[in-house]
C-alpha cells in the first residue's frame, strides 16, 4: 500500500542552500525512496520570482515521489499542515552589523515562524533549524511553539560531525566509513568542541581508539579545521554502537545547563533521538564544554533582551 505524502516545509527555499536541498527531498534522499512528499517552500517577497523558478524546475523534473509543491511568501500558507520543517531561512550578518542587531533580526523571524507552526502545523511536527545562530534560533522557536515537543526541535551540527570524521580519515589514510563516534559538543559556532576522545577507527581488522593513532598536535589541528556550515540530515537511524552529533534541548546531561539547545552525542532509532550517557569527560573536555555552554547562555540572554 502506498504511503500518505509527508508535507515538508523548507524556509529560505529560493536561496542557494534551499535550491540545492529541495530536489534532494523530492527524490527521496531525506525520507527514503518510498515516501511521497508535498513540498512547502517559503521565502521573502523580494525572492518570490526566484521561488517560483525553483517550483518550475521541480515540476519540470517530474520526481515520482513529489505529489505537490506550494511556493509562497505567506508564512501561514507555508506552515499549514506541515509534518517536517527545515528552517534554512535567516538574516545573515552583514558588514558593520553588531551581534545584537543580527540576533534581533533573527529573533523576529523565528518568533513569527514559530507562531505560525504552533497554530497551523500538523501534530507532532518535527523541526530542524539550519540558519545561524542555529542553537539560539531553535530555542526561540521552541519558546513560541510550545505545543511542539521540545524533543522535536533540533539544530544542525552534523556537518561539523562529518568534518571530524573526514579529517581523521584523511590523517590516518583510512576510509571515512571506518571512523566512528566523534562528538561535537555545544554551539554551532567557533566555540564548539570537536571531541575525538571516544572515537575509534576500524583498521587491520580491529577497532582502535583514535587517540592511540593520532598525536595530540593532530587532534588540535582537527579542531582548527572545523567551522560552521550547513548540511541536512534525517534523524531516523544510527547503527548499533555508533552515534551522531545533534543540537538538542538539554536535560542537564553532562552538567550542561538545562534549557539550552546544545550539541550532544545521540543515537537515533525510529525517528527518535536519545543522548548517549555515561561517557567519561576529562578536565580539558570539561573546560571546552563549559565554555561553549557559557556562549549559549549569553546568546540566550541576548535573544531574550531582543524580545523585550
Amino acid at each position: 500500500m502506498a504511503k500518505e505524502p509527508v508535507r515538508v516545509l523548507v524556509t529560505g527555499a529560493a536561496g542557494q542552500i534551499g535550491y540545492a536541498l529541495v530536489p534532494m527531498i523530492a527524490r527521496g534522499v531525506m525520507l527514503g525512496p518510498d515516501q511521497p512528499v508535498i513540498l512547502h517552500m517559503l521565502d521573502i517577497p523580494p525572492a518570490a520570482e526566484a521561488l517560483n523558478g525553483v517550483k518550475m524546475e521541480l515540476v519540470d523534473a517530474a520526481f515520482p515521489l513529489l505529489k505537490g509543491v506550494i511556493a509562497t511568501t505567506d508564512v501561514v500558507e507555508a506552515c499549514t499542515g506541515v509534518n517536517i520543517a527545515v528552517m534554512v531561512g535567516g538574516f545573515p550578518r552583514k558588514e558593520g552589523m553588531e551581534r545584537k542587531d543580527v540576533m534581533s533580526k533573527n529573533v523576529s523571524i523565528y518568533k513569527a515562524q514559530a507562531s505560525a507552526l504552533e497554530q497551523y502545523a500538523a501534530a507532532n511536527c518535527k523541526v530542524l533549524v539550519v540558519a545561524n545562530p542555529a542553537n539560539t534560533n531553535a530555542l526561540i522557536l521552541k519558546e513560541f511553539a510550545p505545543s511542539i515537543p521540545a524533543k522535536n526541535i533540533t539544530c544542525l551540527t552534523r556537518l561539523d560531525h562529518n568534518r571530524a570524521l573526514g579529517q581523521i580519515s584523511e590523517r590516518l589514510n583510512v576510509q571515512v566509513s571506518d571512523v566512528k563516534n566523534v562528538i561535537i559538543w555545544g554551539n554551532h559556532s567557533s566555540t564548539q568542541y570537536p571531541d575525538v576522545n571516544h572515537a575509534s577507527v576500524h583498521t587491520q581488522g580491529v577497532e582502535k581508539p583514535v587517540r592511540m593513532l593520532v598525536a595530540d598536535d593532530d587532534c588540535r589541528m582537527i579542531k582548527s579545521l572545523f567551522f560552521t556550515a550547513v548540511k541536512l540530515y534525517s534523524f531516523s537511524h544510527t547503527f548499533q554502537g555508533t552515534w551522531v552529533s545533534m543540537g538538542v534541548y538539554s536535560d542537564g546531561s553532562y552538567n550542561v545547563p538545562a534549557g539550552l539547545i546544545y550539541s550532544f552525542p545521540v543515537t537515533c532509532q525510529d525517528g527518535e533521538w536519545t543522548i548517549v550517557q555515561g561517557l567519561p569527560i576529562d578536565e580539558f573536555s570539561r573546560n571546552k564544554m563549559d565554555a561553549t555552554a557559557q556562549e549559549l547562555t549569553e546568546e540566550k540572554a541576548l535573544a531574550y533582551s531582543c524580545l523585550s
